[in-house]
């Protein structure tokens, strides 16, 4: 087989990115080791920037998106039994963000790529990534027990933190950050309604929480627990109860419980891989970066390197500028830094972490960034997404 593109993963990232360079004329095939059902199965954050959205809408499937997403004007965040909202309307220049669950995208993508007719082959095991300092670069693989070779220009790694595509760097040419936090978010999906219309954000002496959605009929919740929490000892009703607890008195009652539907444990981690760049290989979302889901950065970072991959592809198929492709790490380190940064700072202040001065501390700073203008700013511009820089 022979293409332009060889995408390795087919999650949001790898079949956003294939719809784009598809609509442009660049071919490209996308690689998965998983099937179809199980990559849609994974229960992933929903909260969509700006940014993300036009992407969507520029690869040209987000006619659901439109139609069932629920557009956000503000989140809130409560403490000491109060809540208070952050306007992204009045802070962020009119901005907002969308709710609409990461599985939807990837069940729309997955859609618009069948409809396409371009391939996208699911289930193979033994990836390889050859070539990539050179020209010629090249991708194994098998497929029911048979090795098969993928020849392309480029390589694009979105096959997340366990993927092949990141370890092909050389040990000696990439450096990686990471922070593990000590403790991880419970959370249940649950066909209930919401307790309110936007999220809400939440310490409390007990701990944090957070109340999200996905739809006006179905309902995210998370509390954050010990990483030595097992999610069997989790009943519905201890969780309901412990999340009860944690809300103030005056919502309280809003709350709906219900059977789950999924119920997990997620570990908290910042993690960044520098270079994202190993000759014609760019590693894209995962792959290269994660991010506490405090600031709900990770698709939308993921989004980000997608852009800039696809401009960037533009100029060398369309401009035939080859040269185009070195600014690419540069580009994505930039933006994640500054997700990463965020994330943090919204994990450190919404969690009881440290010593009794440094809590302290992180209180004044949840206080003073939800009741003065310039805080709330801070919290809207970063919160609704960064804008895209130009690709030059």
């Amino acid at each position: 087989m022979k293409t332009q593109v060889a995408i390795i993963g087919a999650g949001p990232s790898g079949l956003l990115l294939g719809q784009l360079l598809h609509n442009a004329g660049i071919g490209n095939i996308i690689l998965e080791r998983a099937t179809p059902d199980y990559v849609l199965g994974r229960i992933r954050a929903g909260v969509l920037e700006e940014g993300l959205v036009s992407l969507v809408r520029e690869a040209g499937v987000a006619d659901r998106m439109d139609r069932e997403g629920l557009p956000h004007s503000g989140t809130q965040i409560a403490f000491n039994n109060e809540l208070r909202r952050i306007d992204f309307h009045k802070y962020a220049e009119g901005k907002q963000v969308v709710v609409y669950g990461q599985t939807e995208i990837t069940a729309d993508l997955m859609e618009a790529r069948e409809a396409s007719g371009a391939p996208a082959i699911y289930e193979v095991v033994n990836v390889e990534i050859h070539g990539v300092t050179g020209d010629s670069p090249y991708v194994l693989f098998e497929k029911d027990g048979e090795q098969q070779r993928i020849d392309c220009d480029y390589v694009a790694g979105c096959d997340g933190f366990h993927g092949v595509s990141r370890k092909t760097i050389p040990d000696d040419l990439r450096k990686e950050y990471e922070k593990v936090y000590p403790f991880g978010w419970l959370g249940i999906l649950s066909d209930t309604p919401p307790i309110d219309e936007e999220l809400i954000y939440g310490l409390s002496d007990r701990g944090f929480y957070l109340c999200s959605m996905r739809s006006h009929t179905r309902s995210r919740y998370y509390v954050d627990v010990s990483l030595d929490e097992q999610v069997e000892d989790w009943s519905d009703d201890r969780f309901w109860d412990e999340l009860s607890q944690r809300l103030p008195e005056d919502i309280r009652g809003n709350l709906v419980t219900g059977p789950s539907i999924e119920k997990s444990i997620a570990p908290l981690r910042s993690f960044v891989c520098e270079p994202m760049q190993h000759g014609r290989l760019f590693l894209v979302g995962d792959a290269a970066h994660i991010v506490p889901p405090t600031g709900a950065k990770g698709l939308n970072l993921a989004s980000g390197d997608v852009n800039y991959l696809y401009r960037i592809l533009l100029k060398v198929y369309k401009e035939n500028r080859l040269e185009a492709t070195k600014q690419y790490s540069e580009l994505c380190l930039r933006r994640i830094w500054h997700a990463e940064r965020f994330s943090w700072w919204m994990t450190s202040m919404l969690h009881n972490l440290g010593d009794e001065i440094d809590r302290k501390i992180m209180a004044s700073q949840l206080d003073y960034y939800t009741s003065t203008e310039e805080g709330m700013r801070v919290i809207a511009e970063q919160y609704v997404g960064l804008p895209y820089e130009e690709v030059v």
